[in-house]
């Protein structure tokens, strides 16, 4: 059987979205987006807040939607794919990052 990977987050923009060309003319807009829970105490009874943040990417068609309608503040519905991938630091050690693929 087949697995799933998909990925349903709704939150809003922390900074207006990175936009660039890849060398084959697509479009890739890369944004990041936040997500909060809020959830009460306990034992002291004072309301808590959890912030996560999400680093989302988009291709194409969509990528050029996010670049036209979007900014930093916008509240976003976004579904994709949890993509890790591996990428060389500057001073050579390897790091691995894991981002959204937007669908749609």
């Amino acid at each position: 059987m087949a697995g799933i990977n998909k990925v349903i987050i709704v939150g809003r923009l922390g900074n207006d979205p990175e936009l660039r060309t890849m060398p084959n003319g697509d479009s890739v807009a890369k944004i990041s987006v936040a997500t909060s829970t809020e959830w009460t105490d306990k034992v002291s009874g004072d309301k808590k807040q959890a912030t996560e943040w999400h680093s989302i990417i988009a291709f194409r068609n969509l990528a050029d939607i996010i670049g036209k309608y979007l900014k930093k503040g916008s509240q976003v519905y976004v579904e994709g794919k949890l993509r890790t991938r591996k990428w060389q630091a500057q001073d050579g050690t390897d790091r691995w990052t894991t981002e959204i693929i937007a669908t749609g």
